[in-house]
Formats: C-alpha cells, structure tokens, sequence
C-alpha cells in the first residue's frame, strides 16, 4: 500500500532564550493513503508540533517530510485541520463558517456550488438544516461537527486532527467518534489524530503511533486490524483491553515511569 505521507528522520529544535529546545529527534513515521493514525505521547513531546510539519507551517532544521510523493516545502491547500476549539466565527452563519475554506482555495467554485457541498457535509455528520443558525445556538459537540466539516469541505488529502474531541463530555465524545467513522465511509482522506484518550487512538486508529519523551521519536507503533466502522462496543473486547494495557504501558516507559527493558514483555 503507497504511503501517503511520510516523516523520514526528522528533527526539530525550537530557539528560545536559554538555546535550542530539542523537540523532535530522528522522527520517523508513514501513514498509508486513506489510512488513519493516531499518535500518542506524554504531554509536550511535540506532537503538535508533527502536524504543524505535515501541513507545511513550519519545517524541520534535519529530515524531509513528503505527501503524496512531494517534499513538503510550502504551506499545503490540501490540508485540513481541526482543533480542541472549533474556532467558528460568531458573525459568520455555520454554512458561512463552513464554506470559508472554499472562498480562499476555490474562489472561482461558485456560491450554489459551495453551499451544496457544505450541505451534503452537514447531512452526513446529523446537522442537517442548522447551516443558517450561528456557533453560539449550537452546543459544543454540534459546533466540533461544523468544525469538522469546515476541515473537510475543499475534500483535503490529508485531515489532521489535534485533539478535536478533547473537551466534550463522554457521551458526546463516543457519538462523534461514531461520526468519524462515517466520514471515512463517505469521503477519501488520510487521517492523522493527536490525542491523549488511548480508547480513541484504538476505536479511530489504523495504526496507533507511541511517541517517546522530549525529544521525541517514534518508540512503538501498533496495528490496529479491526475493520471499520467499528462497533462501540468493541472497546470492552479482551482484545481491546489487551491493546489499551500495551499503549498505557508504553506512555509509562514515554514518561520515564517504567524501565525501558519491560516493552517487550
């Protein structure tokens, strides 16, 4: 299977006042086309800091990172992202909200055209006939389905996801994982998810990448072969508690609160 993206020995150092804070170290990482990665780690080892090299924000002082069989070298229109906070602006409706990428990567698609796309979106993720209504008359796990259509309306190769689920309620949590399995059913990108919930790693992922301390590398991947969509009732499989207990293990050694030697056991 052609990977679709491909992080190949990177390493990062942010400058500050004190020197180089080493972020990232030999990183090393590929995510196969319309694959799904989610990729764990103890808080700030970079993984933020991933994404922003995926979608060309920022680049890496060693190492290359290439979509679709480019060298990423630029800010990439074939990106999109969503967030923790939805970000959607108040005195825009959510059709406006949703169609904005539209007007700055597509200004020639006509408004018919770009409001039915957006509808089409909305439909399929249950907010369906609420474009004309603003962010503040929708609760927050409504407003993070309009954010994730406005992340996939221009139909992006690559969708980042930065711990978009982070702060919703559980309940609402687990619907929109549901939702994110019918996104992929209907739409063709290539996923990769920052979280810090290993049960959403595993439910979501193809692949669950396990990053190490700062400076970060890639210290274990695991597979995840379960078809999707997936049944919620999946995660209390002794197979899912197997692999949650794996991952919660490795965070340990991440964190420096298990021996390195015990991640083979």
């Amino acid at each position: 299977m052609t990977n679709l993206i491909e992080i190949r020995n990177v390493t990062h150092a942010y400058r500050t006042e004190e020197g180089p804070l080493p972020v990232l170290d030999g990183l090393e990482l590929a995510v196969p086309e319309n694959g799904f990665c989610a990729v764990v780690g103890p808080s700030g080892c970079g993984k933020s800091t991933l994404t922003r090299l995926i979608a060309g924000l920022m680049f890496p002082d060693q190492g290359e990172v290439w979509l679709h069989g480019e060298r990423v070298s630029s800010p990439r229109k074939t990106v999109g992202m969503a967030f923790q906070n939805p970000v959607l602006l108040e005195w825009r409706t959510i059709m406006d909200n949703i169609t904005l990428p539209l007007e700055i990567v597509a200004p020639r698609m006509s408004r018919h055209a770009r409001r039915e796309r957006a509808e089409a979106l909305l439909a399929l993720v249950g907010l369906e006939g609420f474009g004309d209504k603003r962010p503040s008359e929708l609760s927050g796990g409504m407003r993070q389905r309009a954010s994730l259509c406005r992340s996939l309306v221009h139909k992006p190769e690559v969708l980042i996801l930065d711990e978009p689920f982070g702060a919703l309620d559980a309940f609402t949590r687990e619907d929109l994982w549901q939702t994110m399995h019918q996104l992929r059913a209907e739409e063709s990108f290539t996923t990769v998810l920052i979280t810090h919930d290993l049960r959403e790693s595993v439910y979501l992922g193809d692949q669950v990448v396990v990053l190490s301390g700062r400076p970060a590398r890639t210290q274990y991947v695991m597979q995840i072969e379960d078809p999707v969509p997936r049944p919620i009732d999946m995660l209390y499989s002794a197979a899912s508690v197997e692999k949650l207990a794996t991952l919660r293990h490795q965070i340990q050694i991440a964190q420096g609160r298990a021996p390195a030697e015990e991640a083979a056991q």
